[in-house]
């Protein structure tokens, strides 16, 4: 059985781009593969300065992942703090990482032109990005096309120290998820909590309604024919249906052939995330009661975690001569 990695930082309440461009990759992963799913908590401190907010974050994102279907049974869920070793791991990794390799992070200059503090931390955000990676040993990393280049930093960093060092880590494969794409918020840019535009499937229905409503279209009429490609309100349709979905298709040939307006596109978008999301609805509303299954959770996914980095770490100590 194949090992895979992946985490998300904790910038707040998941949204349906998270939903399209990891979570429901995982969802289908889990139940063939061996899951760790982490939240990246060391990460967030690169931009975050609200302790309490940091904590609501983190506790929050291990809800909507269990709500979303991540099954604690089938997938290690942990919190970055919870495994100390990747820190360690991190210094030995950067020792080995040229300088030039992290001028080239085209993630940092992004967030510093956007206004994030151009610290050490963010600066080597890629390092602990690769201890994360290569601490548990995994087969693949599934990424978006936007992290490819921080996946191949880490099977580089793995190289130079595998050629010193010998045979320490596992190169893993790198799975770029191609079929979510990016999805667009309801402004038509990237759908990102920061940006302000993002839509949550756990809102209540009114707000929910009102969200969707307010995504950005054009000025064609009722009976114009429309391009569905080109449409947000389709995007988003399709990246939760899935393009073989026949309700996609269905939606696809009203716009093509005119006499919908999009207020109805609007509303079948609204009625297709509380359908589909429904279930998730549900078992949020649950786990919100019951914080000690949450804990538990977060327990065993530690030990698991911990156990295979502690191992990983340990080789990379003794090879190096520690």
């Amino acid at each position: 059985m194949k090992r895979v990695l992946s985490g998300l930082q904790p910038s707040g309440q998941l949204h349906l781009g998270n939903y399209a461009g990891a979570i429901r990759q995982f969802i289908d992963l889990q139940s063939s593969h061996e899951m760790y799913v982490f939240v990246a908590s060391y990460h967030a401190l690169t931009s975050m300065r609200d302790p309490q907010q940091l904590r609501h974050n983190i506790r929050q994102i291990v809800v909507d992942y269990v709500a979303f279907g991540l099954n604690p049974d089938h997938c290690h869920i942990y919190l970055q703090q919870d495994v100390p070793q990747v820190t360690e791991l991190a210094w030995l990794l950067a020792c080995m990482c040229p300088k030039s390799q992290m001028d080239k992070a085209t993630t940092y200059k992004d967030k510093v032109a956007r206004g994030l503090p151009a610290s050490v931390g963010l600066y080597t955000y890629p390092v602990l990005q690769a201890a994360d990676i290569l601490g548990v040993d995994p087969d693949v990393v599934p990424v978006g096309e936007d992290q490819r280049q921080h996946i191949e930093i880490s099977r580089d960093l793995a190289q130079r120290f595998n050629h010193a060092y010998g045979n320490i880590f596992k190169v893993p494969e790198v799975m770029v998820r191609t079929d979510a794409g990016t999805l667009p918020g309801i402004d038509g840019q990237k759908m990102s909590k920061s940006y302000g535009n993002n839509i949550d499937p756990f809102m209540d229905e009114k707000p929910l309604c009102k969200r969707v409503m307010k995504i950005t279209t054009d000025s064609k009429t009722v009976e114009q024919p429309k391009d569905p490609d080109t449409c947000i309100v389709f995007q988003i349709y399709r990246a939760i249906t899935g393009p073989d979905d026949p309700r996609t298709d269905a939606l696809s040939q009203r716009y093509l052939t005119g006499g919908m307006g999009y207020g109805e596109a609007k509303a079948a978008l609204f009625e297709l995330i509380l359908d589909h999301f429904g279930p998730a609805r549900q078992r949020r509303t649950a786990l919100l009661q019951d914080p000690a299954y949450i804990d538990q959770i977060l327990r065993n996914g530690a030990i698991a975690a911990g156990e295979q980095i502690e191992a990983v770490t340990r080789r990379a100590r003794e090879a190096v001569g520690l």
